[in-house]
């Protein structure tokens, strides 16, 4: 097995670990953002169904770019792709504003095309955000892909907070509805600009990861000069060294073949979330004694248990690593199938709730699994591109279970 440990004196994990979590957030934030304001959308295009419309447009374009990207991962200078990963971000967010501004919170045809382009985009930036940061991270300590994913959940669960927050301000006065969501776009904007700073000057400046990416050049990886380059440290060119036999790596197809129960234990983990997760929960569970507040509550205490969900592992003990074990846990999810279409039907909303909050822990709880513990054994290059396979996977899973997601509606009449 690699060693994965860097010398005990070098500086910088926690900072390291504080940015992976910012960048995290950011890596989510727009996306969480528009979810979280679905019930604006729901008001003003009542007939286009905006929850799953807006995540059936984002999950092609978020699937197709990483495959691209995965394949040719080798190649991609890592320190470009993120910084364009979150400066996409960052204008498609401030240009959802300005829409709205511009179109005085109007709706029609034309205004719901522009939010479902910018939705697109959204998906393109996800997929080089994700995938780059996921195989960068993945060559360094599991703590910092941890913390990088905890933020993932936490921009989820910063967003439902900040929803009840508006809701509760703004309820009762004109426009309500819209004063939230621009509200979101402003932060989502600011957001996203103060993660293209950190990716960018911070990061790359920490000694600690210095250590890691000068490791993962020395076992070949060419995708790391640029941010070796940001962190005061040139590398050499040319790859024919006398070591070359060394610093071969498994190409993508063998990477594959070797961890395909984690591939496939990412994919059916998020088909079974997002074929649930926001659609049914946002449209098909009914009214309760909640009212307006139901659908937020549910997103709500679903990005609350995936954060939580994501910390879990931490504790050693209660960490999950035998594959066989990951994989059981994996399919007998697709339990929760019959579970929420009964509860949804007959039980009351405690119990959906209680449901929805088993189905964020298990989500976040079965990510971080896989991902810490999938790199291990594996040279800096390989970790890279089985990172990104892996992002991949998860973005095919996402693909399918918002695909799946419209079954829910048969015999509805749409």
């Amino acid at each position: 097995m690699i060693n994965n440990e860097p010398p005990p004196r070098l500086e910088g994990k926690y900072s390291a670990m504080a940015i992976c979590w910012f960048l995290g957030i950011g890596g989510l934030f727009c996306w969480n953002s528009m979810l979280t304001i679905v019930d604006y959308y729901i008001y003003l295009f009542p007939k286009y169904h905006p929850s799953r419309v807006l995540t059936i447009v984002y999950q092609p374009f978020a699937f197709v770019t990483i495959a691209i990207l995965a394949y040719n991962e080798a190649k991609i200078n890592t320190r470009l792709r993120n910084l364009f990963g979150y400066t996409v971000y960052f204008f498609s967010i401030s240009s959802l504003l300005i829409l709205d501004l511009a179109t005085s919170g109007k709706g029609g045809i034309g205004t719901f095309t522009g939010i479902c382009g910018f939705s697109g985009l959204f998906g393109i930036a996800d997929a080089h955000v994700q995938g780059g940061m996921v195989g960068d991270l993945s060559y360094m300590l599991p703590e910092f892909i941890q913390s990088f994913l905890a933020g993932s959940a936490a921009s989820g669960a910063l967003t439902s907070a900040l929803r009840l927050i508006t809701k509760a301000v703004f309820e009762n006065s004109p426009n309500g509805l819209r004063k939230g969501a621009i509200m979101f776009f402003a932060l989502s904007s600011c957001f996203e600009f103060l993660c293209v700073i950190l990716y960018a000057f911070v990061f790359p400046k920490l000694p600690i990861v210095k250590y890691y990416r000068s490791k993962a050049a020395s076992e070949g990886s060419k995708t790391v000069s640029a941010d070796l380059a940001a962190g005061g440290i040139q590398t050499s060119p040319g790859g024919d060294t006398e070591d070359s036999k060394e610093q071969e790596r498994k190409g993508i197809k063998q990477l594959l073949f070797e961890n395909i129960d984690y591939a496939l234990d990412l994919f059916l983990t998020y088909v079974l979330t997002l074929s649930i997760f926001p659609g049914f929960l946002s449209e098909d569970t009914g009214s309760h004694s909640l009212g307006t507040w139901y659908a937020l509550v549910l997103i709500a205490m679903f990005n609350v248990f995936d954060l939580i969900g994501r910390y879990i592992p931490l504790i050693k003990i209660l960490k999950m690593e035998t594959r066989k074990l990951i994989t059981t846990a994996v399919i007998s999810r697709f339990l929760l199938i019959p579970a929420f279409y009964f509860t949804a039907k007959y039980g009351k909303q405690g119990w959906m709730i209680l449901l929805t909050s088993f189905l964020g822990l298990s989500n976040g709880y079965l990510t971080i699994c896989v991902f810490t513990s999938a790199p291990k054994g594996y040279k800096g290059p390989e970790q890279n591109a089985l990172g990104n396979m892996l992002v991949m996977c998860l973005l095919g899973g996402l693909f399918a279970g918002v695909t799946l997601d419209w079954l829910w509606l048969i015999g509805k009449g749409w």
